[in-house]
């Protein structure tokens, strides 16, 4: 049940991006979800691959390349759900962080109760 509250969540996160970010369109919340739902996938799936190919340049970023790594996995989660279009990198960056941030205050928020 608690990942589904998650899912939730995090859908909503992806909605709150939509309306505040000029290069991410999604067509509604069914839509949000199934990114959710497919961005937790890569985030399982492929981030972790990516982390572990790209650990010198993180490690000499100290540690600021994850964030192009979660705009990259954000990105590819558009080109798999249609619906959930993001105009390029710059848009995809800074939807990442943002989805990233509402999601954790709303998953606190929760997690109060």
């Amino acid at each position: 049940m608690n990942w589904l509250i998650r899912l939730f969540l995090t859908g909503f996160s992806l909605i709150i991006a939509d309306w505040l970010l000029a290069g991410i369109t999604i067509s509604g919340f069914g839509t949000a979800l199934i990114a959710a739902l497919i961005l937790g996938l890569v985030n399982m799936i492929v981030r972790p691959i990516l982390v572990f190919f790209t650990l010198p340049l993180t490690i000499m970023s100290l540690g600021l390349f994850l964030l192009v790594i979660n705009a990259l996995t954000y990105w590819f989660t558009s080109a798999l759900v249609p619906g959930f279009d993001i105009t390029g990198f710059w848009a995809a960056f800074f939807g990442a962080i943002l989805t990233t941030v509402v999601s954790s205050i709303l998953n606190a928020m929760v997690r109060e109760r």
